[in-house]
């Protein structure tokens, strides 16, 4: 990529994904946290955590799904020939496209897989992280920082196992398209996951783990490490 397209191939979709992350990502982690005080400050126990989780990634993937639709179509641009290519220029730009070409509800297509893997994703993400910060500095008695880091690695491992056979499916059905005779080659996510498994098995969904992990590792940690930051600013605020 380095080669052929110069360092801006890393980067295809970025807009796209700063959108998503302003959308998704502060939904899910809010109503997770809102979720968590509810309690009066009181640890939940962990199939609350669990349940929390689910519901968090649920509305945060409904509110941020047209941006990751326009993040998976821009990042695909670049596999398909050139006829084929929608080039859209920012995410804005694909918000625009995808509502006047195809109309407004094609912006949540492929929404269902979108939440199905938010739900396993932040089961993993969010109650891993949080029942493991509880391990390190209860059990363990370990320091901020050790802690923190701990249980982000946990979370990673946890969420990386939940999500990827859904975001497996998820990307197929977002970025196929019709062939010649305007078939697609998925009716829907499960179609997909059948087909799946009857082509490769289980273990197919779970090809590239170690790379998935190190893909979402930097994200993952850095979240948990500047949401505590922000929790810090909040308090000393007063907020």
């Amino acid at each position: 990529m380095l080669k052929n397209e110069g360092v801006g191939a890393f980067y295809k979709g970025l807009s796209a994904g700063l959108l998503r992350q302003a959308t998704y990502t502060t939904d899910r982690i809010g109503t997770f946290r809102r979720a968590l005080e509810a309690n009066d400050g009181k640890p939940l126990p962990l199939y609350q955590k669990v349940l929390c989780g689910l519901t968090a990634g649920a509305i945060g993937a409904c509110v941020g799904s047209p941006a990751d639709l326009a993040l998976i179509r821009m990042q695909a641009d670049a596999t398909l020939p050139a006829t084929q290519r929608r080039n859209y220029t920012n995410a804005f730009h694909a918000l625009y496209r995808i509502t006047a070409d195809e109309g407004a509800l094609a912006l949540w297509k492929g929404a269902g897989p979108t939440v199905v893997r938010a739900t396993a994703l932040n089961m993993g993400m969010l109650a891993s992280y949080d029942q493991s910060v509880e391990f390190f500095k209860d059990n363990l008695g370990a320091g901020e920082g050790v802690t923190i880091l701990g249980a982000s690695t946990v979370s990673v491992i946890f969420a990386a196992a939940c999500i990827l056979p859904f975001d497996y499916v998820k990307t197929q059905i977002q970025k196929m398209q019709p062939d010649a005779e305007g078939k697609y080659p998925y009716i829907g996510s499960l179609d997909c996951t059948l087909k799946t498994l009857k082509s490769g098995g289980p273990l197919k969904f779970y090809i590239g783990f170690p790379v998935y992990c190190a893909r979402i590792a930097p994200h993952v940690i850095m979240t948990w490490i500047f949401l505590n930051q922000i929790q810090k600013l909040e308090k000393k605020a007063g907020l």
